[in-house]
Order: C-alpha cells, then structure tokens, then sequence
C-alpha cells in the first residue's frame, strides 16, 4: 500500500500562484512514479501532470504546459506542483497519485490516491 497526504489546497484569484504538496508512505512506493489529477464538477478526473521515479522526466497536460511544473522531493518522499497563472478552469479538487510507472499512473490503470485537497479559483 502507498498513503498520500496531500496539502495546499485553498481559495485563490485569477492570476495567482499556489503550491501543492504531497508525500508519499507506505511499504509499496519504492520506484513509483508520482503526479497529479483534478476534477471539477460535473467532469471526470484528469490528468493533470506526472513525475517519474528519478524525478529527470515530466510530463503536463496540454492544458497546463508552461503555468504548471511538478518536481520531487526525494529525502522527503514528497511530490510538489507549482501552479502559476491560475484560470478559472483550475478550479477542482486536485488528486496526487502513486503508480509503478509514468504510463500506468497516466492512464490511471493502477494508482494510489490520495484524498484530494480543493483549489477554487475566483475572478
């Protein structure tokens, strides 16, 4: 089993910048790839950006390319995703995730979650 935590979540203006965190326990994490996921209401969960085990490859949903960067904490077992530029259509609840690889937690065929922490972006 894999438990995140994650955390950072909260109440921001078009424009800003916020950061999430999320760390990461549990006896199965070894070399897992880590990323994040949102939903907002009424839609499914997305992708949104993934961090593979050694932390040298990313990947970013068209959406967020060039506003959002993911990076890792390895010591600390934590994952982060920096959001700038915030939009409207951010607003979700936002979901770290765990899995054996970028492609698997990507697809979202065989991931850990965590509970989601909610981002609301107002204008």
């Amino acid at each position: 089993q894999v438990q995140l935590v994650e955390s950072g979540g909260g109440l921001v203006q078009a424009g800003d910048s916020l950061k999430l965190s999320c760390a990461a326990s549990g006896r199965m994490l070894g070399r897992s790839a880590m990323g994040w996921f949102r939903q907002a209401p009424g839609k499914e969960r997305e992708f949104v950006a993934a961090i593979n085990w050694s932390g040298e490859k990313t990947s970013y949903a068209d959406s967020v390319k060039g506003r959002f960067t993911i990076s890792k904490d390895s010591a600390k077992n934590t994952v982060y995703l920096q959001m700038n530029s915030l939009k409207l259509e951010d607003t979700a609840v936002y979901y770290c995730a765990a899995a054996p690889s970028v492609v698997i937690l990507t697809a979202a065929t065989g991931n850990f979650w965590g509970q989601g922490t909610q981002v609301t972006v107002s204008s």
